[in-house]
């Protein structure tokens, strides 16, 4: 999906304050959750407002490889449930470099009628599935990772699974227990799901799946803190509208900080569970002030100089991290983000990568194991390296709003998840 959009990109900066309303593509996090839920359900499905997007589109074809009807032609998609009897797919199932995708679908092919080799880009072969892979087996699934333990590509033999009581490690990511819960209504006996230490890194996320499964029939809860109970009966299709993504809102939201404008973003529901959106709370401990009336949000950021520093832990909301990160280096003194261990394994390395472009435009920044410190300083233009990494295109796309000469390496990787981000602040500088 990258091919119309050029080598390299410079961004245009804002000519004066930032005054924009921002309606998000649909929520990748939420678009994936739904298509595979919809997938496994009897009878047909409707996803109305669903993402199209690199991300979105391996999702769609490796299940339409496992057998599932999918068209996407027109909105809404109808997605042909296939009642958790998955096919056997006469092809390895490419997950790309989608991370949903590869977690989701391991999973979902323990119910095929045969064996499936998921696969995926070769950074995808460096991400951990182990966690993933031992619950499955724990669960009664046949896996292996014959390559490389615990890594792409996986194996599954397929024929079902029997659920039971199981522990998992959820410290490394949650879409792991997201994979998990989603196929345990097919599971034989369901499933009692805890958690390693009781820990779950980006709980919300999980809170998130129990709600797409719960809206297509399923019955799963919270059993406490830290265990979830999946019942054995499946899901049923539905009508079902994705909202807006709140992870592609935080660069708008950012935006507005660094600039001193505002920004009104639509399309996310005032109980919304999405994980990002506590950013909000972060941005205005730096001073921006945020509103909310009915599904828009709005967030206003301070003037010149007004810009505070702060010390926060993203456990919880780790894809925020990249849109605060460039957001601290217009602050009025250093700022400390921790709990931030998980973006190591994403589509790159991104602590490393936030140190080493946060530095080419004349910020400090030093990375931790689990930490970047951020320490504010003038800033130039540079051409800054994406990693073929979405977020760190659009983060540092928000430098160049305020930063002449911020050039952005490969802006076509930002297909993962919004096509249309360069279209859309091309909007707002105008």
């Amino acid at each position: 999906m990258t091919s119309s959009f050029p080598a390299r990109l410079e961004i245009e900066p804002l000519r004066g304050a930032l005054d924009a309303t921002v309606r998000p593509p649909g929520s990748k996090s939420i678009t994936n959750r739904a298509l595979l839920v919809a997938a496994l359900a009897a009878g047909a499905s409707q996803l109305a407002g669903a993402l199209r997007s690199d991300d979105t589109d391996a999702m769609r074809r490796c299940l339409q490889a496992l057998g599932v009807e999918i068209s996407d032609e027109e909105d809404p998609w109808r997605v042909e449930g296939v009642d958790g009897a998955m096919a056997e797919p006469a092809v390895t199932l490419d997950a790309g470099a989608s991370g949903t995708t590869a977690r989701f679908v391991t999973a979902a092919a323990t119910l095929a009628a045969g064996p499936s080799t998921i696969d995926g880009t070769p950074r995808m072969r460096e991400r951990p599935i182990g966690d993933l892979v031992t619950a499955l087996r724990a669960m009664g699934g046949e896996i292996e990772t014959p390559l490389n333990e615990g890594f792409p590509p996986v194996r599954v033999d397929g024929g079902g699974i029997d659920g039971g009581q199981v522990t998992i490690d959820a410290r490394r990511s949650s879409q792991f227990a997201s994979a998990v819960l989603m196929v345990a209504p097919y599971s034989r006996t369901g499933l009692t799901l805890g958690f390693v230490d009781d820990v779950i890194v980006s709980r919300p996320y999980v809170g998130t799946t129990l709600e797409v499964m719960t809206s297509f029939g399923a019955e799963a809860r919270w059993a406490g803190e830290a265990s979830v109970r999946v019942e054995p009966g499946g899901y049923r299709g539905i009508a079902y509208a994705v909202e807006a993504d709140a992870s592609a809102a935080a660069y708008p939201f950012a935006a507005a900080a660094v600039t001193g404008g505002v920004v009104r973003v639509d399309g996310i529901p005032s109980g919304s569970t999405q994980a990002d959106l506590g950013l909000l709370d972060v941005l205005e401990a730096m001073g921006c002030e945020v509103s909310r009336s009915g599904d828009r949000i709005e967030v206003s950021g301070p003037g010149p100089g007004d810009l505070r520093g702060v010390d926060v832990d993203m456990t919880q909301m780790p894809d925020a991290v990249l849109a605060l990160a460039v957001v601290a280096a217009f602050a009025d003194r250093p700022s400390t983000i921790r709990g931030a261990s998980t973006l190591r394994i994403k589509e790159t390395d991104r602590l490393a990568a936030l140190e080493t472009e946060l530095r080419r435009i004349g910020a400090g920044a030093s990375a931790g194991p689990d930490m970047l410190t951020v320490v504010p300083a003038p800033l130039r233009g540079a051409l800054v390296r994406t990693y073929d990494d979405h977020r760190m295109a659009m983060a540092f796309t928000i430098a160049g709003l305020r930063v002449p000469g911020v050039v952005i390496d490969d802006p076509g990787c930002v297909t993962k998840t919004w096509p249309g981000f360069f279209a859309e602040v091309a909007r707002w500088t105008d």
